[in-house]
């Protein structure tokens, strides 16, 4: 299994994106800018989207994907996985014919260009050898993490989160795990902002990851530009026990 980081960062500027993550090549975990790294060749491979909450940063290429590969998507959607409240999220404000045209009806309801299929936490879904599984975290809105196995190998993206025990109990009920992107969104200057924005900032983020019972290369993603340097810093000292990575743009897993 390969996963390809287009996208990780809580904003926008120069060489960052916000996130997407692409399993070898037809996945993808979230849809934000940074699927336009991916060339249009790169693009007509995938057949999946996982999406982990609504916000706009995670969402955005939905939209645009769909209206790129229109003609090669007539017959053979685009699979959008997510739960209920997240899909009524796209319909009512995204493809709503106002925002963007309702590519989950063109162009006809018999041939829709993109499918939006209703996942629920706890569930697993089985993609070509790989199970993908949902799991319930605590976010401003209705948010999930996403745990990836293939090969008896196993990846996990938190999503948006802050602090809650289901993720952690969820990722302790398999045997292992070889790799972890965890969200820390502000340094802890900001923490109040953290809480009220449902994010983690490094000190949160030690309240938590010691329940891990696992110990996989961990990933740091969702730094504010700007605050990248403060945020590492501040993880290191709050975690000295753990060897923790800045996930960037182009960074590529093989697991």
């Amino acid at each position: 299994m390969q996963i390809r980081v287009l996208g990780c960062s809580g904003g926008i500027c120069q060489g960052v994106a916000t996130t997407s993550f692409l399993i070898d090549k037809d996945i993808l975990i979230d849809a934000g800018t940074g699927v336009s790294e991916l060339t249009l060749e790169e693009m007509r491979n995938i057949r999946h989207i996982f999406i982990t909450h609504s916000h706009l940063d995670h969402v955005a290429c939905i939209a645009l994907l769909a209206d790129t590969l229109f003609d090669g998507l007539v017959g053979k959607p685009i699979i959008v996985h997510a739960q209920q409240e997240t899909l009524d999220v796209l319909r009512k404000h995204i493809f709503n014919g106002d925002i963007w045209p309702d590519f989950t009806a063109l162009p006809d309801n018999t041939n829709a260009v993109l499918e939006l299929n209703t996942m629920k936490a706890g569930i697993s879904i089985e993609v070509d050898g790989r199970s993908i599984e949902m799991i319930t975290v605590n976010h401003a809105v209705a948010g999930v993490a996403y745990r990836v196995e293939s090969g008896g190998k196993a990846f996990a993206f938190s999503g948006d989160t802050t602090n809650n025990e289901n993720l952690w109990s969820a990722l302790n009920r398999h045997d292992s795990l070889d790799l972890l992107f965890i969200e820390t969104a502000f340094a802890n200057k900001d923490i109040e902002l953290a809480r009220l924005a449902f994010h983690y900032c490094p000190e949160l983020l030690a309240d938590d990851l010691p329940r891990l019972r696992h110990r996989p290369e961990v990933c740091i993603s969702h730094l504010k530009p700007g605050e990248e340097d403060i945020i590492m810093k501040e993880c290191r000292e709050a975690l000295p026990e753990w060897e923790l990575k800045q996930l960037k743009s182009g960074d590529v897993f093989e697991l």
